[in-house]
């Protein structure tokens, strides 16, 4: 782990991951009565010897706030969402966190198609522990209390191409954890997430905002008049 007190700039490797067997045979739709259950254990066995789960985050404060986004370090995150969500914030907590560069260059060697499949749920897991790390890291460091987080790409108010102002905020990530941002601003290795995370009273989902069915992330029910009632711009 290294921390830059003075950029607020912390990265954090060194990370292993032991897989939770009975929960990813869930995940990756095998059975321990399978005839493949034993080559699914050394897939994840190999899985387990490669894996190095990464993160980055930093600190950021906000220096202007207006009606469809915020403004920090010069770089503008347009969101009406994200606007009315950080109204009486100053600091949030930019992070990126990833499965490894590792795990994902394993996973693109393997050759057989349900393996391929059965990696792509050991590469979330491992993405958790990143994910999960850099949240205690935010909390043992700075206390922030109750927090919630928001994702570009996750809400149509704050879509994909917001990668882009956000990651010039968060610097050198290919450099820091290997995560790289195409073209597209999708983000490689692909099982990484983005996010921006804030200290709040009350409780936000993205998902309270997403109408997608069958979402195997969900976090909270779809509230169609949510959008209408907090966010929409009043006349």
């Amino acid at each position: 782990m290294d921390r830059n007190e003075a950029t607020e700039h912390i990265v954090i490797t060194g990370l292993t991951y032991k897989a939770n067997l009975a929960s990813l045979a869930r995940q990756a739709h095998v059975r321990e009565d399978s005839p493949m259950w034993s080559e699914f254990c050394d897939l994840v066995a190999q899985a387990e010897e490669i894996a190095s789960p990464k993160g980055v985050y930093r600190t950021a404060y906000i220096k202007q706030h207006d009606d469809d986004g915020v403004i920090i370090d010069g770089e503008k995150l347009t969101s009406r969402v994200l606007a009315v969500n950080l109204e009486r914030v100053h600091r949030v907590f930019m992070l990126v966190a990833t499965c490894g560069t590792e795990l994902d260059a394993w996973a693109h060697a393997l050759d057989d198609v349900l393996y391929e499949f059965w990696s792509e749920s050991i590469k979330m897991a491992a993405l958790n522990v990143a994910t999960r790390a850099v949240f205690a890291h935010i909390d043992e460091s700075y206390a922030v209390g109750k927090t919630s987080q928001m994702n570009p790409g996750s809400l149509q108010d704050w879509p994909l191409r917001e990668q882009r102002p956000f990651f010039r905020l968060m610097g050198d990530v290919e450099g820091d954890i290997g995560v790289v941002l195409s073209d597209s601003c999708l983000m490689s290795p692909n099982k990484s997430v983005s996010g921006l995370r804030f200290a709040t009273e009350g409780s936000f989902e993205s998902c309270l905002l997403c109408p997608r069915e069958g979402c195997p992330g969900r976090r909270a029910t779809y509230d169609p008049e949510l959008y209408a009632k907090r966010y929409q711009k009043q006349d």
